[in-house]
This record gives structure tokens, sequence and C-alpha cells, in this order.
């Protein structure tokens, strides 16, 4: 292998690298912006909806 070659492995190696790095960062980004969203939502599923009656929605007690 001459110079040249050597020189040009290790700097696609690098850009790999690089471009890894930029891959897991944004990742991670879409990781924390969804766990926003889902808790945003986690306590609109929790509460009955807005324009049912009182009761409408809860615990029904079906044993007899």
């Amino acid at each position: 292998m001459d110079l040249m070659s050597i020189v040009s492995s290790m700097m696609a190696m690098q850009a790999a690298n690089t471009q890894q790095q930029i891959a897991t960062s944004v990742l991670k980004q879409n990781i924390n912006s969804e766990q926003s969203v889902l808790q945003l939502l986690d306590p609109a599923q929790n509460a009955p909806a807005a324009n049912n009656a009182p009761g409408v929605g809860g615990n029904l007690d079906i044993s007899v």
C-alpha cells in the first residue's frame, strides 16, 4: 500500500466516525421528543372525556 491509499483510508474512517456520531445524536433527539409527546398524552388518556356525563368511562363493577 502506498502512502496516499493509507491516508485516504484513514480519512474515510474518520468521516464514517463523524457520520455515526451525528446519527447517534439525531436518534437521541428523536427519542427525547417522543418521550415529551408521550408525557403530554399520558394524562389525557387517564382522564375521562370532557364532554361525557359524570360517571361515564369510569370503572364498572361487574361482580355479582
